[in-house]
């Protein structure tokens, strides 16, 4: 099944990408930048959504991070 039909998958999806963007900024940020347009615009949006919203991303990861590892067990 497609990450695009399960909503569980679909923010699991959401919330990786966000934490890769952030982490590819962080080391290169020559990558991506505020005034580019289309894609790299979506890219520049993650990165603030991930810098500001730290905390909550990291808190969403630990929590995929315990269901996954509790759906080991089921």
């Amino acid at each position: 099944m497609s990450a695009f039909f399960n909503f569980t998958s679909l923010i699991r999806l959401t919330v990786l990408s966000i934490c890769t963007i952030t982490y590819i900024k962080r080391h290169f940020p020559s990558l991506i930048g505020r005034s580019n347009k289309g894609m790299s615009s979506i890219f520049y949006k993650a990165t603030v959504i991930g810098e500001r919203l730290s905390p909550y991303v990291a808190l969403m990861c630990l929590f995929f991070a315990v269901e996954m590892f509790l759906s080991f067990f089921y």
